[in-house]
Protein backbone atom coordinates (compact mmCIF):
# COMPACT_ATOMS: atom_id res chain seq x y z
CA UNK A 1 0.00 0.00 0.00
CA UNK A 2 2.91 2.42 0.58
CA UNK A 3 4.49 1.94 -2.95
CA UNK A 4 0.80 2.78 -4.24
CA UNK A 5 0.02 6.11 -1.98
CA UNK A 6 4.10 7.23 -2.84
CA UNK A 7 3.24 6.69 -6.68
CA UNK A 8 0.29 8.14 -6.62
CA UNK A 9 1.81 11.45 -4.67
CA UNK A 10 5.32 12.23 -4.77
CA UNK A 11 5.69 10.08 -7.32
CA UNK A 12 3.07 10.60 -9.32
CA UNK A 13 4.03 13.89 -11.34
CA UNK A 14 2.70 17.16 -11.01
CA UNK A 15 -0.06 16.06 -13.70
CA UNK A 16 -1.24 13.87 -11.72
CA UNK A 17 -0.74 15.34 -7.93
CA UNK A 18 -2.60 18.17 -9.63
CA UNK A 19 -6.09 16.71 -10.16
CA UNK A 20 -5.80 13.63 -7.42
CA UNK A 21 -7.31 14.11 -3.90
CA UNK A 22 -6.49 11.65 -1.04
CA UNK A 23 -8.91 11.01 1.43
CA UNK A 24 -10.04 7.67 4.35
CA UNK A 25 -12.38 5.87 3.83
CA UNK A 26 -14.76 4.76 7.04
CA UNK A 27 -14.10 1.09 7.72
CA UNK A 28 -16.64 -0.92 6.38
CA UNK A 29 -20.44 -1.75 8.67
CA UNK A 30 -21.27 -5.30 9.44
CA UNK A 31 -24.24 -5.06 7.44
CA UNK A 32 -22.45 -4.08 4.63
CA UNK A 33 -20.35 -6.68 4.77
CA UNK A 34 -23.17 -9.30 5.39
CA UNK A 35 -24.60 -8.47 2.08
CA UNK A 36 -21.88 -10.43 0.74
CA UNK A 37 -20.31 -12.66 3.56
CA UNK A 38 -21.87 -15.00 6.27
CA UNK A 39 -22.30 -13.73 9.53
CA UNK A 40 -20.55 -17.20 10.86
CA UNK A 41 -17.66 -16.86 8.26
CA UNK A 42 -17.28 -13.06 9.46
CA UNK A 43 -17.68 -13.86 13.25
CA UNK A 44 -14.98 -16.70 12.90
CA UNK A 45 -12.63 -14.04 10.96
CA UNK A 46 -13.00 -11.78 13.84
CA UNK A 47 -12.46 -14.47 16.75
CA UNK A 48 -9.20 -15.68 14.78
CA UNK A 49 -7.43 -11.85 14.69
CA UNK A 50 -8.78 -11.24 18.18
CA UNK A 51 -6.83 -14.45 19.17
CA UNK A 52 -3.82 -13.12 17.82
CA UNK A 53 -3.75 -14.43 14.22
CA UNK A 54 -3.31 -18.19 12.56
CA UNK A 55 -3.23 -19.85 9.55
CA UNK A 56 -6.61 -19.94 7.29
CA UNK A 57 -4.93 -21.83 4.27
CA UNK A 58 -2.24 -22.66 2.78
CA UNK A 59 -1.93 -19.25 1.20
CA UNK A 60 -4.07 -17.26 3.63
CA UNK A 61 -2.61 -16.41 7.46
CA UNK A 62 -4.14 -13.50 9.75
CA UNK A 63 -2.54 -11.67 12.31
CA UNK A 64 -3.93 -9.82 14.82
CA UNK A 65 -4.85 -7.12 12.83
CA UNK A 66 -5.97 -8.90 9.86
CA UNK A 67 -9.58 -8.15 10.69
CA UNK A 68 -9.19 -4.46 10.84
CA UNK A 69 -7.43 -4.44 7.81
CA UNK A 70 -10.03 -6.25 5.95
CA UNK A 71 -12.99 -3.90 7.03
CA UNK A 72 -10.90 -1.05 6.63
CA UNK A 73 -10.27 -1.89 2.75
CA UNK A 74 -14.03 -3.15 2.83
CA UNK A 75 -14.89 0.65 3.69
CA UNK A 76 -11.98 2.02 0.73
CA UNK A 77 -13.92 0.29 -2.10
CA UNK A 78 -17.42 1.56 -0.39
CA UNK A 79 -15.67 4.84 -0.45
CA UNK A 80 -14.75 4.52 -3.44
CA UNK A 81 -18.37 3.96 -5.25
CA UNK A 82 -19.11 7.21 -3.55
CA UNK A 83 -16.64 9.11 -4.57
CA UNK A 84 -16.91 7.35 -8.32
CA UNK A 85 -20.50 8.21 -8.18
CA UNK A 86 -20.00 11.79 -7.08
CA UNK A 87 -16.89 12.52 -9.18
CA UNK A 88 -17.54 10.68 -12.32
CA UNK A 89 -14.33 8.25 -11.05
CA UNK A 90 -12.52 6.78 -8.15
CA UNK A 91 -9.59 4.72 -7.12
CA UNK A 92 -9.62 2.58 -3.89
CA UNK A 93 -5.96 1.28 -2.47
CA UNK A 94 -7.58 -2.15 -0.65
CA UNK A 95 -5.12 -4.86 1.22
CA UNK A 96 -5.88 -6.81 1.72
CA UNK A 97 -7.37 -7.68 -1.90
CA UNK A 98 -10.38 -9.32 -2.24
CA UNK A 99 -11.54 -11.35 -5.44
CA UNK A 100 -10.85 -14.72 -4.08
CA UNK A 101 -12.94 -14.46 -0.92
CA UNK A 102 -16.05 -16.54 -1.22
CA UNK A 103 -18.97 -16.02 0.85
CA UNK A 104 -17.81 -17.93 3.48
CA UNK A 105 -14.00 -18.77 2.56
CA UNK A 106 -11.21 -16.98 2.75
CA UNK A 107 -8.43 -17.90 -0.02
CA UNK A 108 -5.70 -16.55 -1.35
CA UNK A 109 -4.75 -13.73 0.75
CA UNK A 110 -8.17 -12.49 0.36
CA UNK A 111 -10.74 -11.83 3.33
CA UNK A 112 -13.26 -10.02 2.32
CA UNK A 113 -14.61 -9.74 -1.52
CA UNK A 114 -14.11 -5.84 -1.51
CA UNK A 115 -15.57 -5.65 -5.04
CA UNK A 116 -18.94 -7.05 -4.51
CA UNK A 117 -19.08 -5.30 -1.17
CA UNK A 118 -18.60 -2.28 -3.73
CA UNK A 119 -21.53 -3.70 -5.98
CA UNK A 120 -24.06 -4.28 -3.23
CA UNK A 121 -23.43 -0.77 -2.03
CA UNK A 122 -23.38 1.26 -5.05
CA UNK A 123 -26.78 -0.73 -6.04
CA UNK A 124 -28.06 0.43 -2.71
CA UNK A 125 -27.33 3.71 -3.99
CA UNK A 126 -29.43 3.05 -7.29
CA UNK A 127 -26.76 2.12 -9.35
CA UNK A 128 -28.61 -1.04 -10.30
CA UNK A 129 -26.89 -2.78 -13.06
CA UNK A 130 -23.11 -2.99 -12.29
CA UNK A 131 -20.47 -4.06 -15.01
CA UNK A 132 -17.05 -5.80 -13.20
CA UNK A 133 -13.71 -5.87 -15.27
CA UNK A 134 -11.13 -8.11 -13.18
CA UNK A 135 -7.46 -7.83 -14.87
CA UNK A 136 -5.86 -9.30 -12.34
CA UNK A 137 -3.62 -12.62 -13.32
CA UNK A 138 -5.73 -14.74 -11.12
CA UNK A 139 -9.32 -15.39 -11.96
CA UNK A 140 -11.35 -13.59 -9.38
CA UNK A 141 -13.14 -17.23 -8.27
CA UNK A 142 -14.35 -15.45 -5.54
CA UNK A 143 -16.13 -12.46 -7.38
CA UNK A 144 -17.75 -15.12 -9.65
CA UNK A 145 -19.09 -17.74 -7.64
CA UNK A 146 -20.53 -14.69 -5.66
CA UNK A 147 -22.72 -12.79 -8.49
CA UNK A 148 -22.52 -15.64 -11.16
CA UNK A 149 -26.46 -16.14 -10.16
CA UNK A 150 -27.57 -12.79 -10.59
CA UNK A 151 -28.09 -10.96 -14.27
CA UNK A 152 -27.62 -7.23 -12.00
CA UNK A 153 -24.44 -7.84 -11.89
CA UNK A 154 -22.02 -8.88 -15.38
CA UNK A 155 -18.45 -10.19 -14.43
CA UNK A 156 -15.29 -10.27 -17.35
CA UNK A 157 -12.10 -11.11 -16.16
CA UNK A 158 -9.01 -12.10 -18.19
CA UNK A 159 -6.61 -14.60 -16.31
CA UNK A 160 -3.49 -16.59 -16.96
CA UNK A 161 -4.69 -20.14 -17.15
CA UNK A 162 -4.65 -22.29 -16.17
CA UNK A 163 -2.81 -21.24 -12.79
CA UNK A 164 -4.05 -20.31 -9.18
CA UNK A 165 -6.93 -21.14 -8.47
CA UNK A 166 -7.63 -23.46 -11.48
CA UNK A 167 -10.79 -22.16 -11.88
CA UNK A 168 -12.58 -19.21 -14.77
CA UNK A 169 -12.84 -21.67 -18.09
CA UNK A 170 -14.26 -20.13 -20.95
CA UNK A 171 -17.27 -22.22 -21.10
CA UNK A 172 -18.35 -20.44 -17.18
CA UNK A 173 -21.29 -17.84 -18.57
CA UNK A 174 -23.25 -17.73 -15.01
CA UNK A 175 -26.83 -17.13 -16.07
CA UNK A 176 -25.18 -15.20 -19.31
CA UNK A 177 -23.37 -12.97 -16.94
CA UNK A 178 -19.56 -13.88 -16.74
CA UNK A 179 -17.37 -13.54 -19.18
CA UNK A 180 -14.17 -15.12 -18.98
CA UNK A 181 -10.92 -14.83 -20.80
CA UNK A 182 -8.68 -17.54 -20.13
CA UNK A 183 -5.16 -17.03 -21.54
CA UNK A 184 -1.79 -18.56 -21.73
CA UNK A 185 1.73 -17.05 -20.36
CA UNK A 186 3.89 -15.17 -22.63
CA UNK A 187 1.12 -14.17 -25.32
CA UNK A 188 2.26 -10.61 -26.72
CA UNK A 189 0.68 -8.03 -24.83
CA UNK A 190 -1.28 -6.39 -28.04
CA UNK A 191 -3.26 -9.77 -27.89
CA UNK A 192 -3.90 -9.71 -24.24
CA UNK A 193 -5.15 -5.69 -24.46
CA UNK A 194 -7.41 -6.42 -27.25
CA UNK A 195 -9.15 -10.23 -26.37
CA UNK A 196 -10.04 -8.01 -22.65
CA UNK A 197 -11.70 -5.40 -24.55
CA UNK A 198 -13.73 -7.87 -27.17
CA UNK A 199 -14.75 -9.73 -23.94
CA UNK A 200 -16.25 -6.06 -22.31
CA UNK A 201 -18.06 -5.42 -25.69
CA UNK A 202 -19.90 -8.99 -25.45
CA UNK A 203 -20.96 -7.89 -22.19
CA UNK A 204 -21.92 -4.64 -23.29
CA UNK A 205 -23.96 -5.98 -25.85
CA UNK A 206 -27.28 -5.02 -25.67
CA UNK A 207 -26.58 -4.27 -21.77
CA UNK A 208 -25.48 -0.68 -20.41
CA UNK A 209 -24.11 -0.59 -16.69
CA UNK A 210 -24.46 2.17 -14.03
CA UNK A 211 -21.07 1.58 -12.38
CA UNK A 212 -18.28 -0.32 -13.31
CA UNK A 213 -15.40 -1.28 -11.29
CA UNK A 214 -12.18 -2.85 -11.72
CA UNK A 215 -10.80 -5.27 -10.06
CA UNK A 216 -7.85 -3.95 -10.79
CA UNK A 217 -4.67 -6.45 -10.45
CA UNK A 218 -1.16 -5.20 -11.80
CA UNK A 219 0.45 -9.00 -11.12
CA UNK A 220 -0.65 -9.29 -14.65
CA UNK A 221 2.12 -6.81 -15.65
CA UNK A 222 5.41 -8.21 -17.14
CA UNK A 223 7.78 -8.79 -14.31
CA UNK A 224 5.31 -9.62 -11.66
CA UNK A 225 6.91 -12.48 -9.63
CA UNK A 226 3.43 -14.51 -9.40
CA UNK A 227 2.21 -14.20 -13.02
CA UNK A 228 3.58 -14.60 -16.79
CA UNK A 229 1.67 -12.07 -18.66
CA UNK A 230 3.44 -9.36 -21.08
CA UNK A 231 0.97 -6.14 -19.76
CA UNK A 232 2.79 -2.64 -19.45
CA UNK A 233 1.53 0.23 -17.67
CA UNK A 234 0.34 1.86 -20.78
CA UNK A 235 -1.60 -0.88 -21.14
CA UNK A 236 -3.46 -0.47 -17.86
CA UNK A 237 -3.99 3.28 -19.44
CA UNK A 238 -5.70 2.01 -22.78
CA UNK A 239 -8.07 -0.25 -20.88
CA UNK A 240 -8.81 2.59 -18.75
CA UNK A 241 -9.43 5.02 -21.51
CA UNK A 242 -11.39 2.86 -23.15
CA UNK A 243 -13.50 1.23 -20.52
CA UNK A 244 -14.43 5.11 -19.82
CA UNK A 245 -15.36 6.00 -23.36
CA UNK A 246 -17.34 2.67 -23.79
CA UNK A 247 -19.74 3.10 -20.55
CA UNK A 248 -19.92 7.41 -20.54
CA UNK A 249 -21.83 8.74 -18.51
CA UNK A 250 -21.62 6.01 -16.22
CA UNK A 251 -18.43 6.19 -13.43
CA UNK A 252 -15.51 4.26 -13.51
CA UNK A 253 -13.86 2.95 -10.12
CA UNK A 254 -10.85 0.94 -9.90
CA UNK A 255 -10.11 -1.30 -6.54
CA UNK A 256 -6.79 -2.56 -6.36
CA UNK A 257 -6.02 -6.47 -6.07
CA UNK A 258 -3.02 -8.56 -6.86
CA UNK A 259 0.59 -6.89 -7.63
CA UNK A 260 3.63 -8.72 -6.57
CA UNK A 261 6.58 -6.47 -7.56
CA UNK A 262 6.40 -2.84 -5.56
CA UNK A 263 7.95 -0.95 -8.80
CA UNK A 264 5.38 -2.56 -10.85
CA UNK A 265 2.49 -2.01 -8.30
CA UNK A 266 3.48 1.66 -8.15
CA UNK A 267 3.80 1.83 -12.06
CA UNK A 268 0.22 0.69 -12.41
CA UNK A 269 -1.81 1.74 -10.33
CA UNK A 270 0.07 5.75 -11.25
CA UNK A 271 -1.01 4.71 -14.92
CA UNK A 272 -4.54 3.45 -13.99
CA UNK A 273 -5.04 6.96 -12.13
CA UNK A 274 -3.99 8.62 -14.61
CA UNK A 275 -5.90 7.53 -16.79
CA UNK A 276 -9.41 7.87 -14.33
CA UNK A 277 -8.51 11.39 -13.40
Amino acid sequence: MAAVLAALGGGGGPELTSVVEFLEARPATRAQLERVHAARYLDALEGVARMGGGALDADTVMSRDSWDAAIAAAGVAIGAVDEGIGRGSAFGVTRPPGHHALADRAMGFCLINNVVVAARHAQTLGKARVLIVDWDVHHGNGTQALVERDPSIRYVSMHQYPWYPGTGAEGDRGVGNVFNVPRPPGLPRATYVRDLLAAVERALTGWSPDLVLVSAGFDSLSGDPLGGFTLEPDDMTHWTKELRARVAPAPVVGVLEGGYRLDLLGAGARAHVRALA
